[in-house]
């Protein structure tokens, strides 16, 4: 369906139409392929169809970069810097602000379609698991896109840097995925959506503040996905899942590690409720913050700098 349903010179970054069918795949390895290669948002954002088969998901294929529209290029890091919290007060930054975290997305949805694909031989129902987290990554950038639209803005008028993109080389095993991806980069996020919707409502965008607080209903479920498949890949190589914080930490390469699963403040209440135990809240307040924005936006992993 990449680009069946927009055409024109605006087609790769104009909104997808909210009542987008699912996608014609059959497959969860030919509906993974199609978001990881399509070159338009209807193709990197059209949902999958209830029931694809997944019984035959062929060998591993890992693809090195995502197609993209032209206007969503991947950019070096310091071309995509974003205001940090005080921006959500001007609407232009907010503006700024709300593109980094549409990317944030974009690159989400991307990355769990290429572990689809890579992680072929790993269990079904974790399997099963990507593909839900994809959809929900797929509708969080929806939302993301429509607050761009009502900001008279739209995606692609800003760079976009490729965070998730470079660390390939952290994303191994599934293991190592779920260890980066949701242990460390959604665990961020539950404070960054918690903190920017504060801030919208106190700025009187409550629509935003509404949206930012979906995506952290979901991220705690991402969180707890992550920490569950942990334990069971721990278990399979007759490890304790008693441990669950050093597994995580053992995981993480640089520059990933413990101080990017956090915010400049850290709330305990979402991470409960993933299933994080003391043991992992008192290694994450132990961090403290990864330190000032640097590149792409404060809805990244590494203190919006680096991160997506």
């Amino acid at each position: 369906m990449d680009g069946a349903a927009v055409t024109g010179p605006d087609a790769g970054c104009r909104p997808p139409d909210p009542r987008l069918v699912a996608s014609d795949a059959t497959t969860v390895r030919a509906f993974a392929e199609a978001v990881v290669r399509a070159t338009t948002l209807v193709g990197k954002l059209t949902p999958p169809a209830p029931g694809l088969a997944d019984d035959g998901p062929g060998p591993p294929l890992r693809l090195e970069a995502p197609g993209r529209p032209a206007e969503l290029a991947i950019r070096p890091g310091p071309e995509a810097r974003t205001p940090p919290l005080a921006g959500m007060a001007d609407p232009a930054q907010r503006v700024r602000i709300l593109h980094a975290f549409a990317n944030h997305e974009l690159q989400a949805v991307e990355l769990f379609a290429w572990a689809l694909l890579v992680f072929a031989d790993a269990p079904a129902a974790f399997r099963a698991g990507l593909l839900e987290v994809l959809a929900d990554e797929q509708r969080h950038t929806r939302l993301y896109l429509e607050r761009l639209e009502a900001h008279g803005a739209r995606f692609g008028d800003q760079p976009v840097s490729g965070y998730f993109w470079n660390k390939l080389d952290h994303l191994g095993t599934p293991r190592d995925f779920v260890c980066a991806m949701c242990l460390t980069f959604e665990n961020r996020n539950l404070d960054h959506t918690l903190d920017f919707a504060e801030e919208a409502e106190r700025v009187g965008d409550r629509e935003t503040a509404g949206v930012l607080r979906r995506v952290h209903a979901d991220e705690i479920r991402h969180v707890r996905f992550g920490l569950e498949w942990l334990g069971r890949f721990v278990a399979a190589e007759g490890g304790q899942d008693a441990g669950l914080v050093d597994a995580w930490e053992a995981s993480l390469r640089w520059p990933l590690r413990p101080e990017l699963a956090r915010g400049p403040r850290l709330h305990r209440a979402p991470r409960e409720r993933a299933g994080l135990d003391d043991a992992f809240l008192e290694r994450l307040e132990a961090a403290g913050e990864a330190g000032a924005p640097r590149a792409e936006g404060p809805a990244t992993p590494d203190g919006g700098g680096a991160a997506p």
